[in-house]
């Protein structure tokens, strides 16, 4: 009996592909996490304990980057390779990671594998996964050891041969996976004015965060007007985001001596456009987070909480999801009774689901965030705005902080750690895994209509 029960658990897991995923991500987190807790992984050859060791592997799975020590100073090389695999596992997927060995030996996908797969990027279909799976893999590294080489411009020659490509290797890594782990010390704080590293990081993120799905489709496609809808939503949103985050860093912190204040009217326009593309995704800086405006914070804010794109390596609500509900807003305002863009009609559901993942992206960033003011009763000296800035840095993994993330308590790193796995899977991939199978009901009946005044 006990045995026949096992076999159908386990065949109800393999017919819910999001319920292998968020277990395959948490035991990755936890293989990590042990990994971490060992003494050799510190450079100081003690143990680190295993809530903070956990907090890490979480961040660096989830590439988020959020740390409670520094990741410079505190981890031997042994802890240093480990987290940079655990960004890199984290960011492509783990799922990815692991077909990477049957494509190499040429062994036979499997259709539960195709589903995971399916699941995990994003995809509507099963056709083409396989093929998809094979270009994220070459071009990940191919992109990465272009960054890697283009760094080592900048760190070769400050750091020596050895030193310096080890530091190109970790940060090109680290910003394609839009991680934002740095091992210099001080994010890149050092480097406000080196066009190399702010254009080199920038660019990364950017390809990290737009999607593998878009790259295929351009590299097919050459006209803008031949695009699929999505990679032209994509590309426009990415756009406008990239746009209004300039203007406004430039503009509120053209005169602020704590982040750009001080420096040339070019440099100025450079960490401006640094700062527009980083707190979409990746948790690097090179200006000091807790010196910025509190309207400039308010707007990293709603930048990591939009996020990178479907289907990358980036987290947040995703670019295509605030781009319809705006474009449905649109149509409500017209008055049309559908939602429309470049001569295409966006389907009902798709308009549900973007409506559904905004709205538990909100309800996660507001639960979370009253919680960790209730807990953190030790934060005296942070505001209400820099909790919220920790909340939907986990959320968005994107891994910007205020500095309030070493001073967090036990409770308050497991709360924000649990976030980070969140944002990392998407809010309705957790509600799919942990939901009952749904009962498909269509065409048996529709109840009657009745009208609700709203607004």
């Amino acid at each position: 009996m006990i045995k026949i029960e096992l076999k159908n658990r386990v065949n109800e897991l393999k017919s819910n592909p999001a319920q292998v995923l968020v277990l395959g991500f948490a035991a990755l987190i936890f293989i990590g996490a042990t990994l971490l807790n060992l003494p050799m992984a510190s450079a100081s050859g003690k143990s680190i304990g295993f809530i903070d060791a956990f907090f890490t592997a979480a961040s660096a799975v989830c590439v988020t980057g959020l740390v409670v020590v520094n990741t410079a100073a505190h981890w031997s090389l042994f802890g240093k390779v480990v987290i940079l695999l655990l960004i890199q596992i984290g960011g492509l997927g783990f799922m990815t990671m692991a077909t990477l060995v049957p494509l190499v030996i040429g062994k036979k996908i499997t259709l539960k594998d195709r589903l995971i797969m399916q699941e995990e990027l994003n995809q509507f279909s099963l056709s083409g996964v396989v093929k998809l799976t094979r270009y994220i893999i070459i071009s990940t590294f191919v992109i990465e050891g272009i960054g890697t080489i283009l760094l080592s411009f900048k760190f070769i020659p400050e750091y020596g041969i050895g030193t310096g490509l080890w530091y190109s290797v970790f940060h090109a890594i680290s910003a394609y996976c839009n991680a934002g782990f740095d091992i210099i010390g001080n994010s890149l704080e050092s480097y406000v004015t080196s066009p190399i590293i702010n254009g080199t990081i920038s660019l990364l993120v950017i390809l990290g965060g737009i999607g593998y799905s878009v790259y295929l489709d351009m590299s097919s496609t050459r006209q803008f007007r031949k695009l699929l809808l999505h990679t032209k939503v994509v590309l426009v949103m990415t756009l406008v985001l990239l746009v209004i985050g300039f203007v406004i860093f430039l503009a509120v912190e053209y005169n602020n001596p704590e982040t750009i204040g001080n420096l040339s009217f070019g440099s100025k326009v450079m960490a401006s456009f640094f700062h527009s593309v980083l707190p979409r995704t990746a948790g690097f800086n090179s200006v000091s987070m807790a010196g910025v405006t509190n309207a400039t914070a308010f707007m990293i804010i709603i930048l990591m909480f939009i996020g990178g794109s479907p289907g990358s390596t980036a987290g947040g609500i995703k670019t295509t999801t605030i781009g319809v509900v705006i474009l449905a807003i649109i149509s409500v305002v017209r008055g049309d009774s559908d939602v429309k863009i470049f001569a295409r009609r966006i389907p009902v559901e798709i308009i549900f689901r973007a409506l559904a993942v905004l709205g538990i992206g909100l309800l996660i960033v507001i639960v979370v965030t009253m919680i960790l003011s209730l807990t953190e009763t030790n934060l005296e000296r942070y505001s209400f705005l820099d909790i919220t800035f920790e909340t939907v840095s986990a959320f968005g993994t994107v891994g910007l902080s205020r500095g309030l993330t070493p001073h967090l308590s036990d409770i308050g790193r497991v709360i924000i750690a649990i976030t980070m796995f969140i944002g990392r899977l998407g809010p309705l991939t957790m509600a799919f895994a942990f939901a009952k199978r749904r009962k498909e009901k269509k065409g048996l009946y529709r109840y009657p209509k009745e009208r609700i005044t709203v607004g």
